[in-house]
């Protein structure tokens, strides 16, 4: 499942491709039809992320609105905005896909659920988990029950503290709850537990607010790093391949990590063993010697 990075960058994509004038929308596969129709004519207005959640925002050709571009990432402009708006809500899950190409469009295939055209770009989403238009109403209830995001302008730290500190959970299982922080998925997880010396298995409860906080920071570094570059990178300078004379990483999952499906391999720091075990349903990548209990 993409990580908020992914998201946020699709975002800042969809903006970037169809901000301007009137979008050809259609549903290929069947199941978008009538939203697809209404639709079909009208603006992107903006495009934003929140989490694993993408919202994409469009008005009537001839309404004036806030610039997709600049709206792009920021909830409150878009929401306070007076042209209305129709929302699509879009969450990939495990198997969704976003693909984007140079127009003249080719035939679509029946596994494209919503497809956006126009003179310059098309875009196909395939099988998604959620692909609904919704209200701003259910719009603004999906918001209220996700955690903060640490790429969104409006994310608040404490509110997600609060819910950690008073918890016996793992902080690793916390990291995942979508409710306690949204966005962060197992690889970013896992890496920022490691580059902070902090024991996966540690209570929520036991977790410091000065610890707290520089994960936080980590986070919104690490994340806008991934969204500027459309992949994840976590070692510090001096644990890079050419600073460590030792051979790049190779995975389809992206570029360089302390721990994260590294397992039975040597840690970069200590050179103890890497270590994996199942936590929270997915996969957990942790060094003991580094994060020791």
């Amino acid at each position: 499942m993409p990580e908020g990075h992914t998201i946020h960058r699709l975002a800042q994509d969809y903006a970037k491709a169809f901000t301007g004038g009137a979008i050809r929308v259609t549903s290929p596969q069947g199941k978008f039809t009538d939203a697809a129709a209404l639709l079909d004519g009208t603006r992107l207005t903006t495009a934003e992320a929140h989490g694993k959640h993408l919202f994409l925002g469009f008005a009537p050709e001839g309404i004036e609105n806030a610039d997709a571009a600049d709206n792009a990432d920021n909830a409150e402009d878009a929401e306070t905005d007076q042209a209305p708006l129709d929302w699509v809500h879009i969450h990939l899950g495990l198997f969704g896909k976003v693909t984007f190409g140079p127009t003249p469009a080719p035939p679509p295939t029946d596994t494209v659920r919503l497809r956006l055209a126009n003179d310059t770009t098309y875009v196909d989403l395939r099988g998604p988990t959620t692909c609904a238009l919704i209200t701003a109403p259910e719009k603004r209830a999906i918001h209220d029950r996700l955690g903060p995001d640490p790429l969104r302008p409006d994310a608040d730290p404490a509110t997600a503290y609060r819910r950690i500190s008073r918890s016996r959970t793992t902080i690793a299982a916390l990291l995942m709850d979508q409710k306690v922080i949204a966005g962060v998925g197992n690889v970013y997880r896992a890496e920022v537990l490691f580059r902070h010396n902090i024991d996966p298995y540690r209570p929520g409860k036991d977790i410091t607010p000065r610890a707290w906080e520089a994960m936080w920071t980590d986070l919104v570094e690490l994340m806008r790093e991934g969204v500027r570059n459309n992949r994840i990178d976590t070692v510090r300078p001096e644990h890079t391949p050419e600073a460590m004379g030792r051979p790049p990483r190779v995975d389809d999952h992206g570029g360089e990590v302390y721990v994260y499906r590294r397992a039975t391999l040597p840690c970069h720091i200590c050179g103890g063993e890497i270590r994996t075990v199942d936590l929270a349903a997915r996969n957990l990548f942790w060094c003991p010697t580094c994060q020791q209990r």
